[in-house]
């Protein structure tokens, strides 16, 4: 795990989070919670080199995690990558609530929207107003990729030059062969280094087939 010292010491304070949280709600399987270092946080941290760089103008990545859940991938890179805007989509107010409660004690800015994925229909919003407009957008372990790359369409019309990376299962040649019947999009894979049936999913260019 190539991060610094301070971003470790961050992560571990997030992991102990997890396993307090985790006795009053259930953040994640509790069969992953005795190896949680390696099933959850190695495993999100994979991610970290298919970030973009900065843009230019900003300085920064705008970054959207779908389905955050207690954060996976999403709060983790946002403690690794203390540049990008990460904005953590999640429907569970009491796991909003705990994704709150770890940007507060490891002193890592991001902005929790409690919302369901389908009714942000592109209008993800700061609370200034301003749309968000992603760069990069990551989920895991929350839909299949037809229904993931319907959530993102709306985002990749505005904004072509977003990537999208998906932690996958075994079936993820499967889920691109159903997607590929609506949508046309480029795809780059390799094998998880967690998971000896995983995928990760590296998406561009998503556009929709005519009908």
């Amino acid at each position: 795990m190539d991060v610094s010292r301070e971003t470790q010491d961050r992560l571990k304070a997030y992991e102990a989070l997890l396993r307090k949280w985790q006795k009053a709600v259930n953040l994640v399987s509790p069969t992953t919670l005795e190896n949680a270092w390696e099933r959850h946080f190695v495993d999100s941290l994979q991610v970290l080199d298919c970030l973009p760089p900065c843009r230019e103008e900003t300085g920064k990545v705008v970054f959207c995690d779908l389905g955050s859940g207690a954060g996976f991938p999403g709060m983790v890179l946002a403690i690794a990558r203390p540049d990008i805007e990460a904005h953590l989509v999640e429907s569970d107010s009491k796991k909003c609530a705990f994704l709150q409660t770890v940007s507060r004690e490891t002193s890592t800015p991001v902005i929790v929207h409690n919302e369901r994925i389908e009714s942000l229909d592109s209008c993800l919003c700061r609370d200034d107003g301003s749309l968000i407009l992603p760069d990069f957008i990551t989920a895991r372990a929350l839909a299949s990729l037809e229904q993931l790359l319907s959530w993102c369409l709306p985002w990749a019309e505005k904004n072509p030059a977003m990537t999208m990376v998906f932690l996958k299962g075994e079936k993820a040649p499967e889920e691109i062969a159903a997607a590929r019947k609506r949508f046309s999009f480029s795809c780059d894979g390799r094998e998880s280094k967690t998971d000896s049936g995983g995928r990760i999913l590296i998406l561009r260019d998503l556009t929709k087939k005519e009908a």
